[in-house]
């Protein structure tokens, strides 16, 4: 049975997506309520509580020329270094407080036999997610729109760990992001198992500052791999945790959105919502 937080992120994706279709005929409040079958001043209040802002404020945030004008944006000097420290203005970064630790070989040797993995269901403003994690820190977080598929996706990427059905520390010190300060909240600690090369593209994805976006040509270079965009591509496609690692920040040097592993719609909504947060109070 659909929670109310599914219920309303549903109808904020039907509108997103109806936006995304339309928004060069910028199409009116009206119009976009009637699209997911709400009165225009039930459907401002739902999409304003969802997102922060009106949605004409939000359709400004995922259009193609705001994503342009992002890109451009993200190249200043002033953007580089909050890139580097992980603060800004308004104290919401919160590159600086996720820690990647790769997992060794014997880790996760044999389908990660000696592999102790808690895992929960939690809700998003994007939907439902499963997250888990090890010891050292969250290993997995993926939205999923049904549990059990969720969960079986997560025991393919480690057959032979073992599992427990159990919210711990690093896994809510993880689901805090979308709720707290991220200046306050404790460092948020992720065990992954990738390549070096995936590695350091997951590293490279923490430092786009909330609310930026960047191309993947761009990672390539940080990474001082300039021609290696195709396998940066694919190692961000590889992203093992959703929303903490940002891939969903790296779009097409069209300034189109492009794709996402869990949907586009959900990637501009994570988009906007994020730029909403950043925004200066109306």
């Amino acid at each position: 049975m659909n929670t109310q937080a599914e219920f309303n992120y549903d109808r904020v994706a039907r509108a997103i997506t109806f936006i995304r279709s339309n928004f060069k005929e910028q199409p009116s409040l009206n119009e976009i309520a009637e699209s997911v079958h709400l009165s225009p001043y039930h459907f401002q209040r739902l999409f304003t509580e969802w997102a922060g802002v009106s949605p004409k404020k939000f359709m400004q945030y995922i259009s193609v020329e705001h994503a342009k004008k992002m890109l451009k944006e993200a190249q200043v000097t002033l953007s580089e270094a909050a890139m580097e420290t992980g603060f800004s203005g308004t104290g919401r970064l919160h590159d600086l407080f996720v820690n990647i630790e790769g997992m060794t070989p014997g880790e996760y040797k044999n389908g990660g036999e000696n592999l102790e993995i808690n895992y929960s269901f939690a809700e998003s403003p994007f939907g439902k997610l499963i997250v888990a994690s090890t010891p050292k820190g969250i290993c997995h977080m993926s939205f999923v729109d049904d549990g059990k598929e969720g969960f079986e996706d997560l025991k393919s990427r480690f057959p032979n760990a073992t599992y427990r059905q159990l919210l711990d520390k690093n896994q809510q010190d993880g689901l805090a992001i979308f709720r707290d300060d991220w200046s306050k909240q404790e460092r948020i600690k992720l065990h992954l198992n990738g390549t070096p090369f995936q590695l350091k593209v997951w590293e490279t994805l923490l430092k786009i500052p909330t609310g930026s976006l960047t191309v993947y040509g761009s990672i390539a270079h940080k990474i001082e791999r300039p021609k290696a965009s195709r396998a940066v591509g694919t190692a961000i496609g590889k992203n093992p945790v959703a929303f903490l690692i940002p891939c969903h920040r790296v779009i097409q040097s069209t300034g189109k959105i492009g794709d996402y592993m869990w949907g586009s719609t959900r990637k501009s909504a994570i988009i906007g919502w994020e730029a909403a947060q950043m925004a200066p109070a109306e």
